[in-house]
């Protein structure tokens, strides 16, 4: 971390982004102070490392297993250059998964709430164990092509179960080039879902 201080937000955005060689939408910083005075007037913000997110993201999921009693490990890394992948490897995985990913992605909003509001910015962040989501994601995927192929031959639409935003890209992604399929998310917060609709082709 490391602070900077200038008349504008503006300016000292400038300032860092051309120090750094990085843009200002991909800067990482906080406001720290902001004075205004007739004739005065100054802006502070601490620009962070991405690393420091990463290592941000990686303690706290470890600080909420160790007060459950838990012991883990995480390895972190950026996935597509802009998801933060976290790793888990605890004595109890079975546990920190939880019945049908329900603790898994309890804790993975968990961790993504905290590190939003430390860095007052929106971070994509996916939370695995044992490669759980990489097997929810082909479970997720055969069961919707084998809806997808019914609401071909019946013409009705079908409502999935619901699931979270990662889950529904993968779906999204998998019948995006199936025949007569469109899909859509429908519904709030927990309860948003996809809805497999059938289409005329052209």
């Amino acid at each position: 971390m490391k602070t900077y201080t200038g008349k504008t937000l503006e300016e000292v955005l400038d300032k860092v982004s051309e120090e750094t060689g990085i843009t200002k939408d991909e800067l990482i910083y906080i406001v720290t102070e902001e004075k205004k005075s007739l004739f005065k007037k100054s802006v502070s913000i601490d620009v962070y490392d991405l690393s420091e997110v990463l290592d941000y993201a990686s303690n706290y999921i470890l600080n909420i297993l160790t007060e459950t009693g838990i012991k883990a490990k995480t390895s972190v890394a950026l996935k597509d250059n802009d998801i933060i992948r976290i790793t888990v490897n605890s004595d109890h995985n079975p546990l920190v998964i939880g019945q049908k990913g329900l603790t898994l992605q309890a804790l993975n909003e968990l961790v993504k709430a905290a590190v939003n509001t430390k860095f007052q910015r929106r971070f994509r962040i996916l939370l695995d164990v044992e490669n759980y989501k990489e097997r929810k994601y082909r479970h997720d995927i055969i069961v919707a092509k084998k809806e997808a192929k019914k609401v071909i031959t019946t013409q009705t639409s079908v409502a999935l179960d619901p699931m979270p935003a990662d889950e529904r890209k993968q779906i999204h992604n998998a019948l995006a080039k199936m025949p007569h399929i469109s899909t859509q998310s429908e519904g709030d917060g927990s309860n948003r879902h996809i809805v497999i609709h059938y289409k005329d082709e052209d």
